[in-house]
C-alpha cells in the first residue's frame, strides 16, 4: 500500500509541524513567565494562552 501525498515528508527531514495546542506544562511554565501564575495556583482551569513565536 502506498503512503498518502500529506503524509510524505519532503527533503531529508522529518515531519516538522508547529503545534498550535500547549501542554500544561507548557501552559504553566508560559504563564509563570508572564507572571500571571504563581505557585499554589490551582492547575487545572487554566487560562488560555498563545504561544511564543
Amino acid at each position: 500500500m502506498s503512503q498518502h501525498n500529506s503524509l510524505k515528508s519532503s527533503g531529508g527531514g522529518g515531519l516538522v509541524i508547529k503545534r498550535n495546542v500547549l501542554k500544561r506544562f507548557e501552559r504553566v511554565a508560559l504563564l509563570k513567565k508572564r507572571g500571571q501564575w504563581k505557585e499554589g495556583d490551582r492547575v487545572q482551569g487554566l487560562r488560555k494562552t498563545k504561544a511564543d513565536v
